[in-house]
């Protein structure tokens, strides 16, 4: 029998080469009963990757979209709580680290206090790409995908998008939301390309202004054990703060402006 993720390698690639696969197809490459392939497909059609059809499953006629806060309207909102978090998250790098940044716009602002230390970066947003592209000391790498403009990230629906081969010391990411469970995120595009980028990560450091544990909503793409530090704002209730202590997280607060 074959695994979940060779199930899933297999019915991506077939599509991707053809545009439509049959179940008389998936049938004859899959080593799995009608039903486990069934509910693979049901999977991937939930998660916006496939198109079930009568007799067998096609790809989307265009990307599907990202839920969310467009960027654009994103980066204005709370933006010298930003500033000061990406500020103080770019202290946390060693020169000639290799890191991984995923996209966002509190993330972006990282970049700017990068220039000087010959880091080895991969990222999935064409943003954070653009601001670090004058910096000569900076190696930048991006993963297979195809471009959502919501966010202007890659994103891809594939295991081997390039990502593989990258070992990081340190993913910084952002949240659409904090709470109890951990790191929330509102799109699971956004979800699996996240934890994707995790695996090849020792540490994790969540950078989240304030405003980001008030009524958090969405799917948790990690739980607390796998947070190493929060970088957050002055804003922060001391009920959240609590919260991310218990958890054995590291807490850095910056002044909000």
């Amino acid at each position: 029998m074959m695994h979940a993720e060779d199930r899933e390698r297999t019915i991506l690639s077939l599509l991707e080469n053809r545009g439509f696969v049959s179940f008389r197809e998936l049938d004859q490459h899959i080593k799995a009963s009608p039903a486990t392939v069934r509910r693979d497909l049901e999977r991937l059609a939930t998660e916006g990757r496939i198109v079930r059809v009568h007799g067998g499953a096609k790809v989307p006629q265009s990307p599907p979209g990202l839920v969310g806060v467009p960027f654009h309207d994103n980066v204005k909102k709370h933006a010298a709580a930003k500033r000061a978090i990406g500020k103080a998250a770019a202290a946390l790098c060693a020169p000639g680290e290799s890191i991984i940044i995923d996209g966002g716009s509190t993330t972006l602002q990282m970049c700017p206090h990068l220039t000087n230390l010959s880091l080895q970066v991969l990222t999935n947003s064409l943003h954070i790409v653009s601001a670090l592209l004058h910096q000569e000391k900076t190696r930048v790498s991006l993963p297979a995908g195809t471009l959502f403009r919501e966010q202007n990230i890659v994103l891809s629906p594939f295991d081997d998008d390039g990502s593989a081969h990258f070992l990081a010391s340190t993913m910084f990411i952002g949240a659409a939301g904090v709470g109890r469970e951990g790191l929330m995120q509102t799109d699971v595009i956004l979800l699996r390309a996240e934890r994707r980028l995790m695996a090849r990560a020792k540490s994790l450091v969540l950078l989240a202004d304030s405003s980001k544990f008030q009524s958090p909503s969405g799917e948790a793409v990690c739980g607390w054990d796998s947070i190493d530090t929060v970088i957050t704002d002055d804003g922060l209730a001391a009920a959240d703060a609590r919260m991310v202590r218990r958890a054995g997280v590291a807490l850095i607060t910056v002044a909000a402006g």
